[in-house]
């Protein structure tokens, strides 16, 4: 087997460069204050040269419901997280609420068996405090993770996607019609450079080769999943290319730790990334306002998709959903319904949702996969014009809209599911 290419050396951060950042947004969030304009149109402003948009799509959701544990042995490490993208037909609201049907069957399911389940996570601190003299069970305190989400194990690969697939159907949900997955595989934590192979499976080794062949595997038994997140290290480039070649026609394959930092990631008017179909986009470090306009006009340009996320210090300020609104990112990635630093987050991103709806500038989301293998093949001649490169349209369809829900509340109660 080939040797593997070894890992990049860590990107120095400069000291206190948290502040150019901060500053940056100060100064982009005084602009909208000063003009008397929301902040998320000041940057599509910003993006679009002063040119105002007549309509703003919002991104999707990409909700986390579960996160894989991977500290104890013969446990899963390839999925770090499992989300879930509601349909672009449902509207913000309406996606939430199915979210959270879905949530409060997912935890009915993770209940140990002859337990009912416990209400400390959704008391108040009050609540808590009348409550402590009792034992309560150990594995409800460690249910909720700091992505906001719900903690399980799992032995197997499709361990966990057969049980999102169950929560679904006891509520009257069929994924890949009401609902669609995403898994952040992580995959630049598994690789031992020992061996030079990926650890997914405690014991279990495999090739960059033979990962490509078992994404392939995956996506063709379980359809509804529609974005792999870091399948692959960043510098497995030739691995990169052939899952694109082989999957790009059928899901998104979306680079986050498995791209450049943001400062390296443009390199002369182009992006320094692997093949892949987007990006993930965090707002850290020396990040400007105007990095992530310029850097997101170069990716639409060359048909990339991009989603911002959060990053891993949280806080409770609530720009980056103004920012990915502005920047008119695909996708959102803030976490799971839970926690006040992320649901603060949902809440503007619904409150931005009544704001467009309202003066009817509201855009109805789309998805298209792009086809790199028919984008590949080489010129036979100069003279041969190849035809513009064919998109397959997701088919989003849905059974019955979901009723309207209220706005979550702003100040949850810490470690706290909201129903």
């Amino acid at each position: 087997e080939r040797t593997i290419p070894p890992a990049e050396p860590v990107e120095s951060v400069l000291c206190g460069s948290l502040a150019i950042g901060g500053t940056s947004l100060a100064i982009a969030k005084a602009a909208a204050t000063i003009s008397r304009i929301p902040l998320y149109l000041h940057i599509a402003l910003l993006k679009g040269n002063q040119d105002s948009p007549k309509e703003i799509t919002l991104p999707l959701p990409m909700v986390t419901l579960l996160n894989c544990e991977k500290v104890s042995p013969a446990k899963l490490k390839l999925v770090k997280e499992v989300m879930l993208i509601p349909p672009v037909q449902l509207s913000l609201k309406q996606g939430i609420e199915r979210v959270l049907d879905i949530q409060k069957e997912m935890m009915r399911l993770l209940e140990p068996p002859g337990k009912a389940p416990t209400p400390q996570l959704a008391d108040s601190k009050k609540g808590r405090a009348h409550n402590t003299g009792k034992k309560a069970p150990p594995r409800a305190l460690k249910r909720i993770s700091h992505l906001g989400c719900l903690i399980t194990g799992c032995d197997n690969l499709e361990q966990p996607l057969l049980l999102m697939q169950t929560a679904c159907n006891n509520i009257g949900l069929e994924l890949g019609i009401d609902m669609y997955l995403a898994i952040n595989c992580a995959a630049h934590e598994l690789m031992d450079y020992v061996k030079e192979k990926y650890e997914i499976l405690t014991g279990t080794f495999k090739s960059p080769d033979e990962m490509v062949d078992m994404y392939v595997e995956l996506i063709n038994k379980f359809p509804f999943i529609i974005a792999l997140i870091d399948p692959l290290r960043k510098e497995d480039r030739q691995q990169w290319n052939n899952i694109c070649c082989n999957l790009g026609s059928k899901c998104y394959l979306i680079a986050e730790d498995a791209a450049k930092y943001i400062s390296k990631l443009k390199v002369d008017q182009n992006i320094n990334l692997p093949t892949c179909s987007g990006v993930v986009l965090k707002y850290i470090n020396q990040t400007k306002v105007s990095d992530l306009v310029e850097l997101t006009g170069l990716l639409d340009g060359q048909r990339h998709i991009t989603i911002l996320g959060s990053p891993d210090g949280e806080s409770s300020d609530d720009s980056l959903v103004d920012l990915a609104v502005g920047l008119g990112a695909r996708f959102i990635k803030l976490g799971g319904l839970s926690r006040g630093e992320r649901v603060t987050k949902y809440n503007r991103l619904l409150a931005i949702e009544e704001e467009l709806a309202k003066n009817r500038t509201l855009r109805e989301a789309h998805l298209e996969f792009i086809a790199f293998a028919e984008e590949s093949q080489p010129e036979k001649e100069l003279s041969d014009i190849l035809p513009p490169p064919k998109q397959d349209s997701l088919p989003l369809q849905h059974s019955q809209p979901a009723l309207r829900v209220p706005s979550l509340p702003a100040q949850p109660p810490e470690n706290s599911l909201l129903t």
